[in-house]
């Protein structure tokens, strides 16, 4: 039987109490040296700052392994500080009150009005607003839904979606054209309009294209475990008694940069190979890994390379061509390849060559790099310095062929995290409800995974026949889930399953 007794208690809470303290004051001076580095001698100002100071007190607290002193607060009813992400000087400060009452010692502040203590939350909440628009009566998340091209035509599938609970509509401008573009965005637009409700347009522009192009293989061959495959820069693919596959890529960095050792994964990781040669104009890769049955190598198919910097530039000059359309389009910006705080103002620039005089738009920075991950504080607080409504959005594809599928649940789990302390919305994106989309029919782990979704601010669908199906079904799965969780708080409505 648990007994805790007077003595035991005083010691604990005194002893608790000291060492908090001491987290506390080790969290501002190394929160501060954090932000310090961000900042790189040019401080932030205006309203943001407050939300970026609380983003590096949560990175200076996660430096530390809590774990021991988070069971020993529990046992005394207090606060786990698990929950913290948006109010990390704020609830340090409201569980040493707690303790400092317990031991009858007086409190150098007081306690936190209920305002200031969610004063994140707010924060988070206004923002997603200002990008997303206001959000469904009957949820807090928002659906996001790629658009097919025959969306430019068809006006009853536009208004079916936003019937159905579309609240975004995304282009994707790697590809139709222009003209289609108009064509999606006036319908959507028309049928918001019917609806009697605002419905958002992102576009997203394409970025450098890492892919395969022209393709040559041996007859009936697939590609397994131990098989070689060529790479060329420039030229022909070719082939070779040894060499099974070739293809040329659709930019030269991505071959003449690539090192011995260096890893390639190609369509979201259905064939991983190490590079084994190098040479001026090619590679010859060793696959190490590939789906069962063998990899047939095809045109048009993405291809990452998490070993190598390619030192390319997130705007290509289609994208600087595409942007005159988008900046008449357009109520936000998704930026492909984005990774350093150098990336985000030259969307800016690049607008102002263009004239573009309005407001700010939209950005929604792209994370599906491994560079773009390590960068993300920076990423944020550079956003930040540009005054505009900003979001994340988890490229999940990419990401995980870029970091290794194993990988992904916790990194994905960690930008949720270092976006709440931010305040920055979050889009959910690649694959959700794939199977229902494409076929009509979800399957278990993705109607999990929907779920989760929840905890971000949007949900992205890809297009598919089925597409009206997953938004009926992802508005009323977003709605119950919203009884259940916010963010990482178990919300504890009233369960009727077992009456």
């Amino acid at each position: 039987m648990f007994e805790l007794t007077e003595t035991t208690l005083a010691n604990e809470a005194a002893n608790l109490e000291a060492e908090l303290r001491a987290l506390k004051d080790a969290v501002a001076v190394e929160g501060a040296a954090i932000l310090s580095r961000l900042e790189d001698d040019t401080p932030l100002e205006g309203a943001y700052r407050q939300r970026v100071e609380n983003l590096c007190h949560y990175l200076a607290l996660r430096r530390h392994d809590i774990r021991p002193l988070q069971r020993r607060l529990m046992v005394l009813g207090l606060s786990s500080l698990g929950r913290l992400e948006s109010r990390v000087m704020p609830t340090l400060e409201a569980t040493l009150n707690a303790l400092s009452a317990i031991n009858g010692t007086s409190t150098e502040k007081q306690p936190y009005d209920s305002a200031l203590f969610f004063a994140g939350e707010t924060a988070l909440i206004q923002a997603a607003d200002e990008l997303f628009g206001a959000p469904r009566a009957s949820r807090r998340g928002r659906i996001m839904v790629t658009m097919p091209s025959t969306a430019a035509d068809d006006t009853n599938f536009v208004s079916d979606l936003v019937a159905r609970g579309m609240d975004i509509a995304r282009i994707n401008c790697a590809h139709d054209d222009k003209e289609c573009w108009n064509k999606i965005a006036e319908n959507v637009r028309a049928a918001a309009n019917a609806a009697g409700r605002p419905v958002k347009i992102l576009m997203d522009i394409a970025g450098p294209k890492i892919r395969t192009e022209d393709v040559l293989m041996q007859k009936k061959a697939r590609l397994k475990r131990g098989d070689l495959l060529r790479l060329v820069a420039e030229g022909e693919p070719h082939l070779a008694d040894d060499v099974k596959a070739s293809a040329r890529a659709s930019l030269p960095e991505i071959v003449t940069r690539l090192e011995l050792g260096h890893r390639i994964r190609y369509d979201d990781g259905k064939l991983e190979g190490e590079a084994i040669a190098t040479g001026q104009n090619e590679v010859i890769v060793k696959v190490t890994h590939a789906k069962a049955g063998g990899v047939k190598l095809k045109p048009e198919k993405g291809l990452n390379l998490p070993d190598t910097a390619l030192g390319l530039s997130p705007l290509t000059s289609k994208d600087k061509s595409d942007l005159e359309a988008v900046s008449v389009i357009a109520d936000m910006i998704g930026y492909s390849f984005v990774s350093e705080p150098k990336d985000i103002p030259l969307l800016d620039e690049a607008l102002a060559e263009i004239g573009y005089l309005g407001a700010p738009l939209g950005l929604v920075a792209k994370i599906e790099q491994p560079q773009a991950l390590r960068n993300l504080p920076a990423l944020i607080l550079e956003a930040r310095r540009q005054n505009r409504p900003f979001a994340v959005m988890i490229a999940r594809g990419d990401l995980a062929a870029e970091i290794g599928f194993e990988r992904l649940a916790e990194m994905q789990e960690e930008i949720l995290w270092i976006c709440e302390a931010a305040s920055i919305p979050v889009i959910w994106a690649t694959q959700v409800l794939e199977d229902l989309v494409k076929t009509g029919l979800p399957s278990r782990g993705e109607m999990t995974d929907a779920a989760m979704a929840s905890r971000a601010e949007c949900v992205m669908l890809n297009k598919g026949p089925a597409v009206g199906e997953a938004v009926t079904l992802l508005d009323t799965l977003l709605a119950r889930m919203d009884g259940h969780v916010f963010k990482k708080t178990p919300t504890l409505r009233a369960l009727h399953t077992w009456e």
